[in-house]
């Protein structure tokens, strides 16, 4: 396969979303457009890529400031083919093929791509063009084919009512050759939006001679583009479906699979059971025979085999084997539990490292905090982290008991085996196997009449 470099274009405005956000910055799955445009072509290790930018364009450059793509800017947004010529200011010199795709059709893989590469070399083609088969081409540039070889391409306002009737349509994805460069300045905007389109250079390179081929792709998913909100629900949609699909094909029980969120890259394990309300965000890993039950949102964490999720928030933990989880937990950022760990009802962990075997049942706080084996700790217990300036961490050794409502003001360190009385606030170092009474004593006094 020859080199090449792509050219991704996303300078459009994307009117349709109704949104002074740049079209390609809309997400889908919580990843913006063009990410997963790049992240595709990145994939088949490209020379270059460049990004053509126009509308907000200091947004998206922002967001791709370290992607390590370089940036051209569409002034004026006078059409696609005028897009590829100011890319060419960066790819003049460039003796390998274009890669041509836009920044809004997020489901085109790198096989596919890395196949039409190939194609245009082998076949030695001056562009190869990406095409798929819909039912409905409604909105696509169709594919004109002269004794089965691909003659031109219409645009959809364009095409004559026979055009339009054709099922094959372009995807806007393109491999040119070297020619690109000598071809695009005599492309003519005689069309019903006044601009100059890529799809032009397909007819002028047939004019000079140039062999112009096809790759079909099956699956028109991977072509569709997002032009307006509602095809980004249903990209949302099909995304979502396709997901679950597999994961019932493995062996994920999905008790109502219209009732559910599960992101486009969960890995979730073999008798887990996933019920409705459950939203699965984004760098999810759930082990194998897990629960997860209850309108529970789970975001990049891991889930170990065998543990059970109720009606609780986590987001950026490590949850080992076995553990048990809400109802109404919230699992923060930083938490690490150990396998058999027990978090119930209304309790929080930020920060946290809690062993093997652990409970923190009820109503507790635990932040910046290290918790031994086989501690149990009672009910509103909290650990007094941040004193309005730094945060501090507390320590609890194994097999201690706390209290309920107990305050532990860090830091400080508890020792194995405490026993740490109810009600008490603790503000210094308690070695191990002792009993700490940290309260006031109580008295009784005659109320007088």
């Amino acid at each position: 396969m020859k080199n090449f470099s792509a050219v991704i274009l996303a300078a459009g405005s994307g009117t349709r979303m109704r949104s002074s956000l740049p079209k390609v910055m809309h997400r889908l799955a919580g990843k913006p457009l063009i990410k997963w445009v790049i992240e595709a072509v990145s994939a088949v290790k490209p020379d270059d890529i460049i990004v053509v930018l126009g509308h907000g364009s200091e947004v998206v450059e922002k967001y791709l400031y370290d992607s390590g793509v370089k940036f051209v800017y569409q002034r004026e947004q006078l059409g696609t083919a005028h897009a590829v010529m100011e890319a060419g200011k960066k790819l003049e010199n460039y003796g390998g093929d274009i890669l041509v795709l836009n920044g809004d059709a997020p489901f085109v893989k790198p096989s596919t791509l890395s196949a039409l590469v190939k194609k245009n070399s082998q076949t030695n083609s001056s562009v190869t063009v990406l095409s798929a088969e819909f039912e409905n081409s409604f909105g696509y540039g169709r594919i004109i084919r002269k004794n089965g070889f691909l003659e031109k391409i219409v645009e959809e306002r364009d095409a004559s009512s026979t055009e339009r009737s054709i099922k094959e349509v372009n995807s806007g994805v393109y491999c040119f050759d070297r020619n690109l460069w000598r071809i695009l300045p005599k492309i003519k905007s005689n069309n019903a939006k006044k601009e100059y389109y890529i799809t032009d250079a397909v007819g002028t390179l047939r004019k000079f001679g140039k062999k112009i081929s096809l790759h079909t792709v099956k699956d028109g998913y991977e072509i569709r583009g997002i032009n307006d909100r509602s095809e980004l629900a249903e990209a949302e949609v099909m995304l979502k479906n396709k997901k679950i699909e597999g994961l019932l094909c493995n062996g994920v029980s999905i008790l109502d699979i219209g009732n559910v969120y599960i992101s486009y890259d969960a890995k979730i394990g073999r008798d887990t059971i996933v019920y409705p309300g459950v939203f699965i965000d984004a760098g999810v890993s759930i082990g194998k025979n897990c629960i997860i039950k209850g309108t529970s949102y789970i975001a990049n964490s891991k889930i170990g085999e065998g543990s059970v999720v109720s009606y609780s928030y986590i987001d950026g933990a490590v949850v080992n084997k076995k553990v048990r989880i809400g109802p109404f937990s919230h699992i923060r950022h930083g938490s690490v539990l150990k396998d058999g760990v027990k978090i119930g009802n209304f309790s929080e962990t930020k920060k946290a490292v809690i062993a093997k075997n652990s409970k923190i049942n009820h109503l507790s706080y635990i932040g910046d905090a290290r918790v031994g084996e086989s501690v149990n700790v009672g009910a509103g217990t909290i650990t007094c982290n941040y004193d309005g300036v730094k945060k501090h961490q507390t320590f609890i050794g194994s097999k201690s008991f706390i209290g309920s409502n107990v305050n532990f003001v860090a830091p400080v360190k508890i020792g194995c085996g405490v026993l740490v009385a109810a009600g008490s606030t603790v503000t210094r170092d308690v070695p191990s196997g002792n009993l700490v009474i940290a309260r006031a004593r109580q008295e009784l006094k005659r109320i007088k009449k």
